[in-house]
């Protein structure tokens, strides 16, 4: 699955969230889409190494990889998801789209699980993290 997919796959997540709110469910995809790729990068777009960095440095390391790979997703609550993600980033991103920030904590909460469990499915976390030695770089600041 390539970026795009992850990210539109991400979105359709979001708005389908019954956490989003009514606010979420009545959201345009291409807006959420936007919106999901600027959540962690930057000008860069997306990255999905940053956001399973923030939430091993939250406390959250064992939530975070249970997402990895292809076993069971341990669940995370929309407080916990802000937390890691930091009051500023959750409120540029629900700004973005015209909601509240718990709203955008309770979609992002169902969603983000989801697309980083697809990108690590069969392996191709190791792509999008630069390999082995991404892995195991973010991998150390998990369980630190």
């Amino acid at each position: 699955m390539n970026l795009n997919d992850l990210i539109q796959m991400g979105a359709t997540v979001f708005r389908d969230s019954n956490l989003s709110g009514d606010a979420g469910s009545n959201l345009d995809i291409e807006a959420i889409t936007s919106a999901l790729s600027g959540l962690t990068g930057g000008s860069g777009g997306f990255d999905l190494n940053s956001v399973v960095e923030k939430f091993g440095s939250s406390g959250l390391g064992d939530t975070a990889k249970s997402w990895l790979g292809d076993g069971a997703n341990q669940s995370i609550s929309p407080e916990q998801l802000g937390n890691a993600l930091g009051s500023e980033q959750l409120s540029q991103f629900a700004s973005k789209l015209g909601i509240s920030a718990e709203e955008a904590a309770g979609g992002l909460s169902d969603a983000l699980p989801q697309m980083v469990d697809k990108a690590s499915s069969g392996g191709s976390l190791l792509e999008s993290l630069g390999g082995v030695e991404g892995v195991i770089g973010m991998a150390s600041k998990l369980f630190k």
